[in-house]
């Protein structure tokens, strides 16, 4: 099957997060062949019940080329024009699973050995396979990450830190709001007082950001609320201690709950020779992996800023670049047995 022909493929599977299974069966009957042909062994890691990590080695792996198999919802199937793959999952990261496939069997027609190929479940959400990866290493000592950047190679990314703020108040008859107190009231003003507090900045990768993502509570209009949500997420460029405290002062001060969902650090990563480079806002699982794949480099074909937005889609000549990207970036790791200067 050829690049796009697998793209295409690997699109039209809904594999959003928690229901990676179909895609990861798929591709573990599409590896198979390739794993038998060049001595591989091909290998499932259970991350959660129903949803494996696929890890593809030959012999003893140096460089390992990974991404995500998971998407976000809604998933929507593929289609294809003179100059793009359209569909949910084509540049993140589905395109990129098939470059990197294309670029493994280039690398073994040539002769290359001692790399593997790993896809993991859960990045859009908890990045569970990556951490269940990064309990089984197999001493790869270069990691190369695929996530949409325009086939620049990344030299940061910023971390993200996420919350779910929980209100309680005391239900009440609209009509006598003294007797009652509105938890969403409550929520509005602690959110207005987060989104007013000052944000780090970075050299390299700029001022950190907040999205307020998600509010829901009460019961009616005429009721006076006894609970509401809201979800919000930081995207850091540096050491969150700083706002973390701010967050749980002004939710003590409103008695508001601060549960802490998830935590990626801000990452700074290294160049390699020839290759232009870009710094990026999203978070990726290469903090998960904590260094036990090796020394990571980030880089893939597309934009992100198609990515996740019904518009989702990938250039053919970006997904064409990215697989002699990543076979060039393995023979040299492979030949050199260091990370370029």
């Amino acid at each position: 099957m050829d690049l796009f022909a697998l793209t295409r493929a690997l699109v039209d599977i809904d594999s959003t997060t928690n229901h990676e299974k179909a895609v990861a069966d798929y591709l573990f009957a599409h590896l198979l062949p390739l794993a038998a042909q060049h001595n591989g062994r091909l290998e499932r890691q259970t991350a959660a019940p129903e949803r494996d990590n696929l890890l593809l080695s030959f012999g003893d792996p140096v460089v390992t080329l990974s991404t995500h198999m998971d998407t976000v919802p809604p998933f929507f199937s593929s289609r294809e024009d003179d100059t793009h793959i359209h569909g949910r999952g084509s540049c993140d990261a589905k395109g990129i699973i098939a470059a990197m496939i294309v670029a493994a069997e280039s690398l073994l027609s040539s002769g290359a050995r001692n790399f593997a190929l790993l896809f993991v479940v859960g990045e859009e959400r908890s990045s569970i396979g990556a951490k269940v990866a990064a309990a089984s290493p197999r001493g790869s000592k270069f990691l190369i990450n695929g996530e949409p950047t325009e086939n620049h190679l990344a030299l940061g990314s910023k971390g993200v830190l996420r919350y779910e703020l929980i209100a309680r108040g005391k239900l009440a008859h609209s009509a006598y709001p003294e007797l009652g107190h509105s938890a969403i009231h409550e929520l509005l003003d602690a959110l207005q007082k987060i989104r007013a507090f000052p944000l780090p900045l970075d050299p390299l990768l700029g001022p950190s950001t907040l999205n307020v993502g998600t509010i829901s509570g009460g019961r009616a209009p005429n009721v006076v609320a006894d609970e509401a949500r809201s979800e919000i997420m930081f995207r850091l460029v540096s050491d969150p201690t700083g706002i973390r405290a701010e967050v749980a002062r002004i939710a003590a001060a409103h008695n508001i709950e601060a549960q802490e969902v998830l935590y990626h650090p801000a990452v700074h990563l290294s160049s390699f020779p020839g290759l232009p480079t870009t710094t990026v806002a999203f978070a990726t699982d290469i903090p998960m992996f904590n260094g036990t794949w090796g020394k990571p480099f980030l880089i893939g074909p597309g934009s992100i800023h198609v990515a996740h937005t019904a518009e989702e889609r990938i250039p053919k000549s970006e997904l064409a670049g990215a697989v002699e990207i990543y076979a060039h970036m393995v023979r040299q790791l492979l030949t050199t047995g260091a990370a370029p200067a």
